[in-house]
């Protein structure tokens, strides 16, 4: 019978992930989520310097270890050269995170092509690029797991970095931000009902308001009303989104296979009419 301690059902502890964009914001605390909790972690982003300094930032943490493994995911090549620099030192990867992105804020009239075309590669077109190139070392990681007759024991994983301006239109001009996130939802859907057969889970975590770079701009200039439309009354912490995607790497999601997890304090169904009748 399967143990419910809390020590077996949220155990990352010696699996091997990949965190794209992971040396700084919301990659940068997923990392950390793994690391503290004794994963092998690898770390990449275009910064060299971004990616050695987290990585000596999050070694002084112990319990796991955390390398890390620059490159531009907006070229094939980079990608190739990523996933055969972690292939020539692991067997398996148990857990990729694809959070690497990038945005563009312009007007609809003065929205340039070159823009939407570098948002929608890095954010969509790589994801999947970079996806298909660790197949094997997933594969393998699915294997280790084992199984018992038909069922997989403990899937690899891919978790896929949303969004909230995935799921509904902001009142802001992101059209191919807006775009990429919505196409990465459906892609991680279909990577669920394609790759759920060999022992590979694939889930979103739609991420709302977190304090970032990216994000930066925006909450300077309607942070509060941000804050307005959301009912549980302030942005995402870096543990909120750790701890998001720790879940759905350990074996109590191991059954969760396909699913957008909305994380966004409450924005997307907000009552913004109850908010005077909470005396807020």
């Amino acid at each position: 019978m399967s143990s419910f301690s809390v020590n077996n059902l949220f155990s990352v502890s010696g699996k091997v992930v990949l965190v794209t964009g992971g040396s700084r914001g919301i990659g940068k605390a997923i990392a950390t989520a793994f690391v503290t909790n004794g994963a092998k972690v690898y770390i990449s982003s275009r910064s060299a310097k971004d990616c050695d300094e987290t990585a000596k930032e999050l070694n002084a943490l112990g319990m796991g270890t955390c390398t890390p493994l620059p490159a531009d995911l907006q070229k094939v090549s980079e990608v190739e050269r990523l996933v055969k620099e972690i292939s020539s030192r692991e067997t398996a990867l148990h857990v990729l995170v694809n959070n690497a992105g990038t945005t563009w804020g312009a007007e609809i009239d003065e929205h340039p092509d070159e823009a939407f075309t570098k948002v929608i590669t890095l954010n969509l077109q790589r994801v999947f690029t970079l996806t298909q190139k660790c197949l094997p070392l997933l594969r393998a990681a699915a294997k280790q797991g084992g199984r018992e007759g038909l069922s997989w024991n403990d899937p690899a994983r891919i978790i896929n970095i949303g969004s909230v301006e995935g799921l509904r239109v902001e009142n802001h001009e992101t059209y191919a931000y807006s775009a990429s996130k919505a196409g990465l939802h459906h892609l991680s859907r279909t990577f669920a009902g394609r790759l759920g057969w060999e022992g590979i889970t694939s889930n979103t975590i739609a991420c709302g308001s977190f304090p970032t770079k990216m994000t930066a701009f925006t909450l300077e200039h309607v942070g509060e009303y941000i804050l307005s439309g959301t009912p549980l009354c302030r942005i995402g912490k870096p543990e909120d989104v750790g701890g998001t995607a720790l879940f759905l790497a350990s074996p109590a999601a191991s059954w969760m296979n396909g699913a957008t997890l909305t994380l966004d304090g409450g924005s997307t169904v907000a009552m913004t009419s109850m908010r005077e009748a909470a005396k807020l």
